[in-house]
């Protein structure tokens, strides 16, 4: 954990002196949020909007529950599209549509790791209207799910979902830059659902998520089988101590090798000094397919939530999809 990390989730007086800049922060975030949805009152797409995000900085577990949402429509016969910033990433052009061979260095590892896995159209733009305008007028989808975004109120939303990372919560409660915090824990009243990933932290009606562990695969093959024995493990995720635990939990030895979200990852960073294998999360091995070897693997993750969020869900989308 990083030093702002400590000071944000652990009870610390050493960044109230910050406070002023706080209010500032609040006050500037709310004035942007009241002239953005203006604006989005003036857009109009053909398909609901389903945001997917976050009122805390770092990742909360967001990206799992967006291929959970996309699994789940395609199963009820929907056709849902992806929107993405493509957070650190810098394309040609936008919008960019994303495909199984793009470039995470112009896309992203979220959006790549999305296509990839669920096949599904995915557009990045840092302008989300711009990527939602392109994704309904080239590709005939009838949902569009905007991965992150939350914050992005320029773009119309019909149902939001906020994420918060149940191991951590919401740490020390204050907002930019003396906490995590994006907008304050009042937001979440305001969202359609919160989603909880893992741990123990809650509020009244908070859906619970878990994040069950998959196959292993070879960075550029298939699936395979690998018993417990001391390994690599490889996280450049919001959260990395969460990945080594799913490893320790089925069972493996796991010399830890955290990296900050969105890692670009080089060959010297899976240089170790013992001849373990190697294990990363799925969303790094989209970033490492140059840097394969017999020796490095990803485990994939599903997200596995309650039967009644998904029978919520889609009667919100049906009553939606009666009213357009």
């Amino acid at each position: 954990m990083s030093l702002i990390d400590r000071l944000w989730y652990q009870s610390t007086p050493w960044l109230l002196p910050l406070w002023p800049l706080e209010k500032l922060f609040t006050s500037q975030a709310a004035n942007r949020r009241r002239k953005n949805q203006a604006y989005a009152q003036q857009i109009e797409l053909p398909a609901p909007v389903i945001i997917v995000g976050n009122i805390s900085v770092g990742g909360v577990g967001k990206t799992p529950l967006v291929v959970w949402l996309i699994e789940t429509l395609k199963q009820q016969g929907h056709r849902p599209g992806v929107v993405s910033r493509g957070y650190g990433a810098k394309a040609p052009q936008y919008p960019m549509q994303v495909d199984a061979n793009s470039d995470p260095r112009h896309c992203g590892d979220e959006p790549l790791m999305i296509a990839q896995r669920c096949g599904c159209p995915v557009v990045v733009d840092p302008d989300r209207v711009s990527a939602a305008e392109y994704l309904c007028r080239e590709f005939d989808i009838d949902v569009i799910i905007s991965d992150d975004g939350l914050q992005h109120y320029r773009l119309p939303r019909d149902i939001e979902i906020a994420v918060v990372d149940g191991e951590r919560g919401l740490g020390n409660g204050h907002c930019l830059p003396v906490g995590p915090l994006r907008e304050s824990e009042q937001r979440l009243q305001e969202v359609d659902f919160c989603i909880v990933n893992g741990g123990s932290w809650s509020i009244p009606d908070s859906i619970p998520m878990t994040l069950k562990s998959g196959d292993f695969h070879q960075l550029n093959g298939g699936k395979v089988e690998l018993s417990p024995q001391p390994v690599n493990g490889v996280a450049g995720i919001g959260n990395p101590p969460r990945f080594f635990a799913s490893l320790t939990k089925l069972g493996f030895q796991v010399s830890e090798h955290p990296f900050s979200d969105h890692h670009q990852f080089q060959a010297s960073d899976l240089s170790f000094d013992n001849d373990y294998v190697t294990v990363m999360t799925e969303k790094d091995a989209v970033k490492c397919r140059a840097l394969a070897a017999d020796n490095r693997y990803y485990l994939s993750v599903s997200a596995v939530l309650p039967e009644s969020f998904k029978q919520q869900l889609l009667g919100l989308l049906e009553q939606l999809n009666r009213n357009i």
